[in-house]
């Protein structure tokens, strides 16, 4: 009974996290718009820092207030965890900068991919036919709505290649870390938030400096400006938790599926509120992505329940069905423990590599 009741709080928990990525996401890029279109502030890269160094001191007084603890991970595990995920921020305004939109939008597409290329190689993680034609039907459903142009340089080329490495590296690592080193999503972005944003404060005038000719220090800041920076600040603290949490308690893919569906949510309200442009090919996309989306919750959730519901060699006690990890989505909320068990059996905790490098090998 209690196993059940775990089951279901679980999945209205990773259900909660996954609306609040949704809702926070569409907030924030709604606001950035009117930011950079409106009000002229063109220096995403230097915001971006911003933003990690206020969730940083929110964190802090959350900590401080014991809404949470602290727990201490090894420094090289932290830092080097840091600063890959600031340089792949970096990567990703810059990728952007020097490849058209529709390039740049095939560049999101190809991290589902090459994630699922990572796992299977380095985690020998298994995906089902059923899984993967899902995700072919919505990365084929977001390309028809997103992808215009595709200008190819080979500079814009070296980046976006070095964007997905980055990208799908330090998302697994979001996922491996919390699993293996058994922290809480607030516990690893408390710890690694501040080298993120001492990478893109340092980096950040620079890079925008490079791509929009302005100097990110002589811009004139109005009331108008400063109030949109800071709402923009607060909306992400919620956007970096929220990442944190989903990618911790489902799978790098699922947050990438997450991700897409803002994508044709956040074209759906540019048409409805800005008056975007709109044309069949938009909507016929966003219907197909749609379709692609339906089909992996309803194949994760299915596949769950199999491996939940199957025989057993052995006799399990009710602890050890707890530890049982699960697929990704609302079913994959119950996974507590680590993808390895299906391989290699559990590991005691000391027996867990320390470094983020070591995520990525086998014991």
């Amino acid at each position: 009974m209690s196993s059940t009741t775990d089951g279901t709080a679980s999945r209205i928990g990773v259900a909660g996290a996954l609306g609040l990525s949704v809702t926070s996401s569409v907030a924030i890029v709604i606001c950035n718009k009117y930011l950079i279109s409106t009000l002229g502030f063109f220096f995403a890269t230097t915001l971006t820092s911003w933003h990690l160094m206020v969730t940083f001191c929110t964190l802090y007084v959350a900590q401080r207030l014991r809404f949470f603890e602290a727990k201490p991970i090894d420094a090289q595990t932290v830092v080097s965890f840091g600063l890959l995920n600031g340089i792949s921020i970096g990567l990703l305004n810059l990728c952007l900068g020097f490849n058209s939109v529709g390039f740049y939008q095939m560049t999101k597409l190809a991290i589902i991919p090459f994630t699922m290329l990572l796992e299977t190689i380095f985690l020998s993680k298994k995906f089902s036919r059923s899984i993967k034609v899902s995700l072919m039907v919505l990365l084929l459903g977001v390309g028809i709505a997103s992808v215009t142009d595709l200008q190819l340089n080979l500079v814009g080329s070296i980046i976006a290649v070095l964007t997905i490495a980055a990208t799908c590296v330090s998302q697994i690592l979001t996922n491996q870390i919390q699993r293996r080193l058994k922290v809480s999503s607030t516990q690893l972005l408390y710890q690694s938030s501040p080298y993120q944003s001492a990478v893109l404060l340092v980096t950040g005038p620079f890079v925008d400096k490079l791509l929009t000719n302005r100097d990110v220090f002589a811009f004139t800041y109005t009331i108008q400006v400063v109030a949109f920076i800071v709402l923009s600040c607060s909306i992400a603290v919620c956007v970096n938790f929220s990442t944190f949490l989903v990618i911790g308690t489902t799978s790098p893919v699922t947050y990438q599926v997450l991700g897409h569906l803002k994508t044709c949510l956040i074209l759906s309200f540019g048409y409805v509120l800005l008056r975007d442009p709109f044309t069949f090919r938009n909507v016929a996309g966003i219907l197909v992505a749609i379709f692609g989306m339906g089909l992996y919750s309803f194949f994760s959730v299915s596949e769950s329940r199999k491996k939940a519901e199957g025989p057993s060699p052995l006799p399990l006690s009710s602890s050890q069905m707890g530890e049982k990890d699960a697929e990704p989505l609302l079913a994959g909320a119950a996974a507590k423990s680590s993808p390895w068990n299906e391989v290699k059996g559990v590991q005691s905790f000391d027996e867990m590599p320390r470094t983020a490098k070591s995520a990525f090998s086998r014991p």
